[in-house]
């Protein structure tokens, strides 16, 4: 029987993505492990990979097309020993007659969620890692692609949402032994399934969905609507402008922004720093840096590794900053996962140093140069730039002296860091010149309240005047 070829949702975010290119075409027999096709998402373009042997009996959505919602089929694969042509003739069918393609059988079920996975186009060596424990990251596969028939040996429930939940037998006595709602728990086996280890960490209170929030009421009223795209245009005149469309990026960063200033209470601190002391650790330790045998420094710091560092050992000193706003709860984080913004062509995207409070500056050096190198490629896998507790975003190499950052969900701040610059400064009565950094921290009102902010804050402003304090 036929077996659909589903655009595949390449990360929490995507709800439509732009088929970019078909690596196979129609008649080209395929293996499991075969890259099929290139997807464009909002913020890198993806290979997908065949998990099933066939052949591409029809391709119905051509190269190029933009805008491809995520569980549309895409195309169709012939399974061994089908007659193809039939196959797509099929599929074309079903496709004019604006009818389902033709679904999986009970069998085929577990191979149904989709016959693609993602993978990163830069082909590491390594698959695709599981959700990070770290950060509970949403699973690639929507439930809304589940099989419609569970395959055996797991079990489909109905989640808070309605959604079907997939489990492990093992899984679903562990959950009735802890008493623990199944639906509510976050899977990290193959396509979402729950296994074993979810109801462990289940009980330590990760990977549990709160419950789901209530709809706005009507009383509440709908945030005012800017004017029309038409509206807009007919303001200025024709011939005086270009068109250019969004693309995916630029739409998620437009909604995912107004989100966020539209449902997080915002309020922002600002203190200044001298970093003196700082550049010149900087210099020294460069200076220092052992070379290759083509003279290559093994790394470089920069005064956004030390601001990254900080940053991470300041939530360290001040715990109750690390953390991130639920409806049901707040979430308090062990480790520092710190995001860095980091500016691509048509908008931005922030990659996580991981534990970057445990790290060598120089480690976060290079991993920082190796996220902004792919990044701008568009080469970074999801788990790369999901999750993490706070953000650094630095415009200070443009010379920005001070200015605020928008929170990015689910942090519960971002420090925004200007320029280092010479100022008149006061040192013991006296008038002196002082390399002075302003740093502007955006915090969510309702995970950190000011005291707790300026707390924070002041943390960082020791570490960042005393860097030998990073160190040791």
């Amino acid at each position: 029987m036929p077996i659909n070829i589903l655009m595949p949702a390449l990360s929490p975010t995507m709800e439509k993505g732009n088929l970019a290119k078909w690596l196979k075409k129609e008649g080209d027999a395929v293996k499991s492990g075969d890259v099929i096709a290139e997807i464009e998402t909002d913020k890198a373009t993806m290979e997908v990979e065949a998990v099933d042997d066939g052949t591409i009996a029809k391709i119905l959505v051509p190269e190029g097309t933009q805008d491809v919602a995520v569980n549309d089929v895409i195309a169709v694969l012939a399974s061994e020993g089908e007659d193809v042509k039939a196959a797509g003739a099929g599929a074309a069918k079903a496709t004019a007659a604006g009818a389902p393609s033709p679904e999986p059988s009970p069998q085929e079920s577990e191979k149904a969620v989709s016959t693609a996975q993602p993978t990163p186009s830069a082909k590491p060596a390594a698959t695709q890692q599981e959700s990070r424990a770290s950060t509970d990251a949403p699973s690639a596969i929507p439930s809304a692609q589940m099989p419609k028939a569970p395959a055996e040996g797991r079990q489909a429930v109905n989640g808070q949402d309605g959604a079907r939940v997939f489990s492990s037998p093992l899984a679903r006595r562990l959950a009735k032994e802890a008493g623990i709602e199944i639906g509510r728990i976050s899977g990290t086996g193959p396509h979402g399934r729950v296994i074993a280890r979810d109801i462990e960490s289940a009980k330590s209170g990760k990977g549990v969905k709160t419950a789901p929030a209530a709809a706005p009421t009507a009383a509440a009223g709908a945030a005012p609507a800017g004017p029309s795209e038409q509206q807009v245009r007919a303001m200025f005149a024709d011939g005086t402008y270009d068109v250019v469309p969004h693309d995916n990026m630029r739409k998620i960063i437009a909604q995912r922004l107004s989100q966020s200033k539209q449902t997080i209470p915002h309020f922002y601190l600002t203190i200044d720093c001298d970093i003196g002391k700082l550049s010149a650790a900087r210099e020294e330790i460069n200076a220092a840096a052992p070379k290759d045998k083509d003279g290559k420094p093994a790394y470089k710091l920069s005064v956004n590794d030390f601001v990254i560092k900080a940053l991470a050992l300041a939530l360290q000193r001040v715990p109750d900053a690390n953390v991130t706003w639920t409806d049901g709860a707040m979430l308090k984080h062990k480790a520092s996962d710190v995001g860095v913004a980091v500016a691509i062509p048509g908008g931005l995207i922030t990659p996580v140093i991981r534990n970057a409070h445990s790290k060598p500056l120089s480690v976060i050096s290079n991993e920082m140069k190796d996220f902004a190198a792919r990044a701008r490629a568009r080469k970074l896998k999801p788990e790369e730039y999901q999750g993490g507790t706070t953000a650094v975003s630095n415009l200070g190499m443009y010379g920005i002296k001070e200015f605020s950052g928008v929170i990015n969900p689910p942090h519960a701040t971002i420090l925004a860091v200007g320029a280092g610059e010479q100022r008149a400064v006061v040192r013991g009565g006296k008038i002196e010149i002082g390399t002075i950094m302003s740093a502007t921290l955006s915090c969510d009102h309702r995970a950190v309240d000011g005291a707790l902010g300026a707390e924070f804050l002041a943390a960082f402003k020791v570490l960042i005047e005393n860097p030998v304090m990073m160190v040791v």
